[in-house]
């Protein structure tokens, strides 16, 4: 393992710190964690490795039949997950040889589709970017926030309004629910689908003033905007959802090198 290590470059150590084998090689710190067996142990070992080091490997010997070598590869899922390297020293020779079988790449984790769609549709609702890491000035400006910002907004500006006649306005389709849930505790209503602005509006209009000011003036634009009908055809093209990298940019990784 040392001398297929110094051959690639790397600055090799035994037992530093706990780690069977540390491997350096300019500002990348590699460590290999040795074992007989694939064990739970050896995994446990690897991901608490993972604290101090770019990548971590887990050598063990290669298997002596088809049997062993099919069950060990059935832990390569497990391993792509944990984001461990293999490597398989194989012992049966009088000079060992080591084969680099998997590489620590990072593992990329099936996304929850539900709330992808939520925070994209979030992302589109609102008008601009009012919220500034660690903000504590005012509450968060969310998009159902916004949205009744501007139904407070047409109430201050015309009076007491019914959904429909805000909905005209430009309001949204939730403009109906926004007043009866009132969660914020700005509208009243007065009558039967009637609804009015109560002080505590007021103030929002105020501390929100920017907000309503750009939300307003987006929903002036799309009204002005000639409507588009699109054919069934007519869908937008899918367009890949990772960067494209490099395939071979140098991270450090132990190469596929017959140390033999």
């Amino acid at each position: 393992m040392r001398d297929f290590l110094v051959e690639q470059g790397f600055t090799v150590r035994g037992e530093v710190r706990g780690c069977d084998v540390t491997a350096v090689k300019g500002e990348h710190v590699v460590v290999v964690e040795l074992k007989l067996g694939l064990t739970l142990d050896l995994l446990l070992q690897g991901v608490r490795r993972q604290k101090v080091a770019d990548l971590v490997y887990v050598a063990v010997p290669r298997p002596a039949n088809k049997v062993h070598e099919a069950r060990l590869r059935a832990c390569l899922p497990l391993l792509r997950q944990l984001e461990l390297g293999l490597l398989l020293v194989d012992l049966r020779d009088a000079r060992p040889s080591l084969d680099v079988t998997l590489q620590p790449v990072p593992f990329q984790r099936r996304r929850n589709p539900r709330e992808r769609r939520a925070v994209l549709r979030e992302v589109a609702l609102r008008s601009g970017d009012d919220n500034p890491g660690g903000t504590r000035r005012r509450p968060l400006v969310t998009a159902y926030r916004e949205n009744a910002l501007l139904i407070a907004a047409a109430l201050a500006r015309s009076g007491p309004m019914q959904p429909r006649q805000l909905r005209a306005v430009g309001t949204g389709d939730k403009t109906t629910s926004i007043l009866r849930d009132n969660v914020y505790d700005w509208f009243e209503r007065i009558d039967r689908a009637l609804y009015r602005l109560k002080p505590a509006g007021e103030v929002a209009l105020k501390t929100y003033a920017d907000v309503v000011q750009r939300a307003e003036a987006q929903v002036l634009a799309t009204a002005r905007q000639p409507q588009v009908v699109r054919g069934r055809s007519g869908r937008r093209a899918r367009t890949d959802d990772h960067d494209d990298h490099d395939d071979h940019d140098d991270r450090g990784e132990i190469q596929a090198v017959d140390a033999r």
